[in-house]
């Protein structure tokens, strides 16, 4: 099962993209209640992350149908079962990550054209699927892709006027989950993209190594903290 850090630092990436994913900054939009406290929770402040839960409890308490806190509770519990499997407590860790999963699909079968909500479940998703077996892995896979792509269709009429960083994070996830999904084709034709459009977005170097290699560098560790301030 995945490294909770390396969920960490696409979860951030996720955020960066979504943090532009609308024309202007919206009151109290939900993961402006809870990206501070979860990202600090991935990073091993339980009490910060039981705030997240807690906010998405309360949330869905006045509206159990309310997908962006579905999808943020579903990747709360993702974070613990990612603990518990470094731990080795597989028990603990499996149920928690199946009702993390059935949480965020819910939230995009009930929201699916909201980029808040198909970002970070994608995110998540291409991050758990990094260590699992591939038959259990590439549907996991496909969907992500699917909401990473659904997420760029919703944006397109708005996606030139958005910065390098939020173009670049989704471009470079799609290119390399298409890479990923062994379809070097669709990974190449985002990656150019990623080049063409997001020439400042931290993420050309990667496309270029992979246009001459065909493998997707791994990650730096690089997080984007200073988006969210």
């Amino acid at each position: 099962m995945t490294c909770i850090t390396t969920i960490l630092t696409w979860l951030m990436s996720a955020a960066a993209a979504l943090a532009f994913a609308q024309d202007a900054p919206k009151p109290q939009r939900f993961d402006y209640l809870v990206r501070a406290d979860f990202f600090a929770g991935m990073a091993g402040d339980e009490t910060r992350l039981q705030k997240v839960v807690d906010v998405c409890e309360r949330a869905l308490a006045q509206n159990p149908r309310h997908p962006e806190a579905m999808v943020w509770h579903g990747a709360a519990a993702i974070v613990r079962a990612a603990q518990a499997f470094r731990k080795g407590d597989a028990a603990a860790g499996q149920p928690l990550f199946e009702r993390g999963v059935t949480e965020m699909t819910a939230a995009v079968a009930i929201a699916p054209d909201n980029p808040g909500v198909l970002i970070p479940r994608g995110a998540v998703l291409f991050e758990a699927t990094r260590s699992m077996p591939p038959g259990a892995a590439r549907p996991m896979l496909e969907s992500a892709i699917a909401n990473y792509e659904r997420a760029l269709e919703v944006q397109g009429p708005t996606f030139a006027a958005l910065g390098d960083h939020a173009k670049g994070e989704l471009l470079f996830g799609l290119a390399e989950g298409w890479s990923r999904a062994g379809d070097a084709d669709k990974a190449r034709r985002y990656f150019e993209r990623l080049i063409a459009e997001a020439p400042a977005s931290g993420q050309t170097a990667k496309a270029r190594e992979w246009m001459a290699t065909g493998i997707v560098p791994k990650a730096s560790g690089a997080t984007c903290v200073g988006c969210h301030k």
